[in-house]
């Protein structure tokens, strides 16, 4: 099995991979490309959810976070987290995946967009191909780009 299989899968630069839901026979393949943590933005109850990830993850040698953000209503308290795990996971082979990719490109984009001051096309690798944001995904995109953080 290859990495690109993975739904929505994108590796938009060296260390960083991103995806909807993984099967789980998947992350044997993730912790073999040396994959080193794996963060979860997708909630606990999403469609192909697997309720045991994290044991799953950790069972590999990965270490495991989940930060569930509701897709009907993100919150910058919720990116606030992310980007300061981001922070503390810097340097490290990471995986970060929610049910489509679509929560992981926004929040992916706004960390190296604000916390690490990339510009916009820069920034823009790592949204989803074809991903549109809708009314809730663009105001808070574009909340978080006026935010203090």
């Amino acid at each position: 099995m290859a990495l690109g299989e993975i739904r929505n899968f994108l590796h938009p630069l060296p260390g960083v991979y991103s995806s909807g839901q993984p099967l789980a026979h998947q992350f044997n393949e993730i912790a073999a490309a040396g994959v080193q943590a794996v963060i979860n933005l997708a909630l606990a109850d999403s469609e192909g959810a697997l309720p045991h990830e994290g044991g799953l993850v950790t069972s590999l040698g990965m270490d495991y976070f989940h930060l569930p953000v509701s897709f009907e209503a993100p919150t910058l308290e919720r990116l606030r987290l992310f980007c300061d795990l981001m922070r503390v996971l810097e340097g490290r082979c990471l995986w970060v995946h929610c049910v489509l990719n679509w929560r992981v490109s926004a929040f992916l984009y706004l960390y190296h967009r604000r916390i690490l001051g990339w510009n916009e096309e820069e920034s823009s690798r790592f949204l989803l191909p074809g991903w549109q944001p809708d009314g809730v995904w663009r105001g808070f995109i574009d909340r978080a780009l006026e935010a203090r953080f």
